[in-house]
């Protein structure tokens, strides 16, 4: 395990190459326009490979929300839920646009938004503020994000399954707001929030496994997938690391099992007691989504050989399993 230095000046060489590597800290934009290898994007590239989201968590001992803006480059997605602990399933909304109905900046953790029917989506940087409103019939949502204060981001640069991907996350970032549920109103001041910003040219057929969960000064985001290792970062004492590869063990056909990850060299090995599901399936033939956010707590212990490893408990956060052809 090794600690994340500072990330390079650009998301591409003098060359026009992707400077591939993982770094703490968050590049000005990402931009693909001057990319040049591994091979210069085409016009099929840019208009139906080029995918970018914006994705926030919200984690509160009453209550776990999920929110996203994505572009697709030939459509747009938007997705909201919140789920009460102790209830067994979400209040959720998501919704299908043209491309024009989402933006998403390339800027990280910047300006996205998603105007589609029955779903209004806005993330609003001003300063070192990120605003975050959400209107829908079953769920509205008034949060600000404290940037200014958060631990170093990590930001990977990486082929994954295509030509190249860049994504940063962010470790634990205080919030304050309110959040209503059918009319319920919930104080969110004191939860605890991360961002997911990735935006990269990727792959027809992606798939992957993912968890992360976070709290003050610690985190982590794990994946296996399209990705390879090359996002497995974790952020103790406020700084983040990066890890090795990662088995997700679970049951797909019922993802309200038990989950187990593990490291291959035994020092991280994690529990997940899901708690509730967000869901999603589609399938129109050649282009078709399929995705499960289980909503749970992870138990275990999380390092690699030559650290301490760190002992979690009931530590709430998120697990997908997700299969996309787009």
């Amino acid at each position: 395990m090794s600690r994340l230095q500072a990330p390079p000046p650009t998301l591409l060489d003098a060359q026009g190459a992707p400077n591939f590597g993982a770094s703490a800290g968050v590049l000005d934009a990402v931009d693909w326009t001057a990319l040049k290898r591994p091979r210069a994007p085409g016009w099929f590239d840019r208009r139906l490979r080029h995918k970018r989201w914006q994705y926030l968590a919200l984690a509160h001992p009453q209550v776990f929300v999920g929110l996203a803006v994505v572009d697709l480059g030939w459509a747009a997605h938007g997705f909201a839920y919140a789920f009460r602990r102790g209830e067994g399933r979400p209040v959720s909304v998501a919704r299908d646009g043209l491309p024009a109905a989402c933006r998403v900046s390339s800027r990280p953790f910047g300006d996205a938004d998603a105007r589609l029917p029955g779903l209004r989506l806005n993330f609003m940087r001003s300063g070192d503020t990120l605003a975050v409103r959400l209107r829908s019939r079953v769920l509205s949502l008034e949060a600000a994000l404290d940037l200014a204060h958060m631990a170093p981001p990590a930001c990977v640069i990486a082929p994954a399954n295509l030509l190249a991907h860049c994504t940063h996350k962010s470790a634990a970032i205080d919030v304050t707001g309110s959040l209503e549920i059918g009319g319920d109103r919930l104080v969110l001041d004191g939860a605890c929030a991360s961002l997911d910003h990735s935006d990269g040219l990727l792959a027809h057929d992606t798939r992957w496994n993912w968890a992360s969960a976070h709290a003050s000064g610690f985190g982590f985001n794990l994946q296996a997938g399209y990705m390879g290792d090359a996002e497995n970062i974790v952020w103790l004492e406020g700084q983040p690391y990066k890890l090795g590869p990662v088995h997700f063990d679970y049951n797909a056909a019922d993802p309200l099992a038990p989950w187990r990850i593990r490291s291959a060299c035994g020092n991280t090995d994690l529990r997940f007691a899901p708690e509730g599901l967000h869901r999603g399936n589609k399938n129109l033939g050649l282009v078709a989504s399929r995705f499960v956010q289980a909503i749970g707590c992870f138990s275990g212990r999380i390092g690699a050989p030559g650290t301490a490893t760190l002992e979690i408990r009931e530590l709430l956060g998120v697990t997908e399993d997700h299969a996309s052809r787009w």
